[in-house]
């Protein structure tokens, strides 16, 4: 029996948006976005410009670290709402150690 199986070997990638992580180009998106709401061309160049800075920085600062550190790190930064708060694990003000 000739069997072509094929086996991923990757089912945990991040998603991707050409060659950047999505967390990565969302500032660029976003950025884009907003100056096109605004309907000026300085608008829109000025923030997409600063969403690309954004996303440099980010790309930076998530280099060499956990593929999730963007979500971690808005985790422990950003305050306590019903959008940003996760039903498994305590709300970040909690930083008491156990153990």
């Amino acid at each position: 029996m000739q069997a072509n199986t094929f086996i991923p070997r990757r089912l945990d990638d991040q998603w991707k948006l050409g060659l950047w992580d999505l967390d990565v180009a969302s500032p660029v998106l976003v950025g884009g976005f907003l100056g096109f709401v605004i309907g000026t061309k300085v608008g829109f160049c000025l923030l997409t410009c600063l969403g690309l800075y954004v996303a440099r920085w980010l790309g930076r600062k998530k280099s060499d670290k956990h593929p999730a550190f963007v979500m971690h790190w808005l985790y422990w930064h950003l305050p306590v709402t019903a959008v940003t708060s996760l039903r498994a694990t305590p709300p970040s003000c909690l930083r008491r150690m156990v153990g």
